[in-house]
């Protein structure tokens, strides 16, 4: 799994105000009672950053180390393990702050600390919880399907990449469906850095990843281009990783547009976050046409018109195409860096 500085950024925000709230909390229901209220929200509002960073942290080296070196049970039970020697030291501040006077083998068993102890290795293990379903759902989509926003169908206006390896029918056969699914594995943790390019990766289909932006953050800074060629200038670092591993090289092709787009949630026993409309079936196709006119990357007019001037890439107008299903002609453009 690979991790950008934004990325680590956003799980660090995200510990650090959960286990700040769970400290207020637990300062409210289960403050000592020669400390006033105040002190102990203070103190909370300290050891929540604190404590959230070194959670996130180890959340953080987990599963950018861990995922693929062992099964998910292993690390569950190193996060338990983790869990409690968190909490050991929480326990030991708090004995350092609050209970100076006190052995700490008072400290440790007094009535109701027990309860304490539970509660915080299972804000620990909410905490995880969570933060796997999170990476599920994508983005920030968990706290919008909380709050309802995707309940009832509403309009959009987004920008979508569709990814597809190139030659993936004669990898498949060289390799085998066990080796081939690896490096597929593989070529997915490495599609991680386009996080660091704001898009959120909305579905793997096969050896296909489909992209997607809010239109204006998609365009501010070329993200919606520069997120393929961070991705591929990656996959190129690793040249070494996959000729040695698979004895190939993974290459990608991609098409992108824009336009409106109808989201909800969608399924009963299984929840999903689902974009409908003409954009998402546009994109697929002109990827669907890299091959046939020999581009790497090819994007709508849409997508021309939207980005602004630039020295970084050269855009060439491709021949109007027909895609099955439309009846007018689509115009493209390949894009090369410079």
């Amino acid at each position: 799994m690979t991790f950008t500085n934004k990325h680590k950024l956003k799980i660090l925000k995200q510990y650090i105000i959960g286990w700040t709230l769970a400290f207020i909390f637990l300062s409210i229901i289960k403050a000592p009672a020669e400390i006033n209220l105040s002190t102990a929200i203070i103190t909370s509002l300290l050891m929540g950053p604190v404590f959230g960073s070194i959670s996130g942290f180890s959340i953080i080296l987990t599963e950018q180390y861990g995922y693929k070196k062992m099964p998910f049970k292993k690390l569950l039970i190193l996060r338990l393990i983790y869990a409690f020697l968190f909490v050991a030291a929480i326990v030991y501040i708090a004995f350092l702050v609050f209970k100076k006077e006190n052995s700490l083998y008072e400290f440790l068993f007094e009535p109701g600390t027990f309860a304490v102890y539970f509660y915080l290795i299972v804000v620990d293990i909410l905490m995880l919880l969570l933060r796997q379903i999170n990476l599920f759902l994508g983005g920030n989509n968990l706290w919008k399907l909380l709050v309802g926003d995707f309940y009832e169908p509403r309009d959009e206006e987004r920008i979508f990449m569709f990814i597809d390896l190139k030659d993936s029918t004669v990898h498949a056969e060289k390799l085998g469906h066990i080796q081939y699914s690896k490096m597929i594995q593989d070529c997915f943790n490495d599609i991680g850095v386009v996080v660091e390019n704001e898009a959120e990766i909305y579905q793997y289909v096969g050896d296909e990843v489909i992209l997607t932006w809010k239109y204006k953050d998609g365009l501010r800074n070329y993200n919606c281009i520069n997120a393929y060629y961070d991705f591929i200038n990656k996959l190129n670092s690793k040249n070494e990783y996959y000729l040695n591993t698979y004895k190939v090289v993974p290459h990608f092709k991609a098409g992108v547009n824009s336009g409106i787009v109808t989201v909800t949630e969608v399924g009963k026993f299984k929840k999903e976050i689902a974009y409908h409309g003409d954009t998402i079936n546009t994109a697929s196709r002109i990827q669907g046409k890299c091959n046939e006119l020999e581009q790497d990357l090819l994007i709508s007019d849409s997508i021309k018109k939207g980005l602004s001037k630039n020295t970084y890439f050269n855009f060439k107008k491709m021949p109007k195409i027909k895609l099955k299903g439309k009846n007018e002609e689509v115009k493209t453009y390949s894009v090369e860096k410079n």
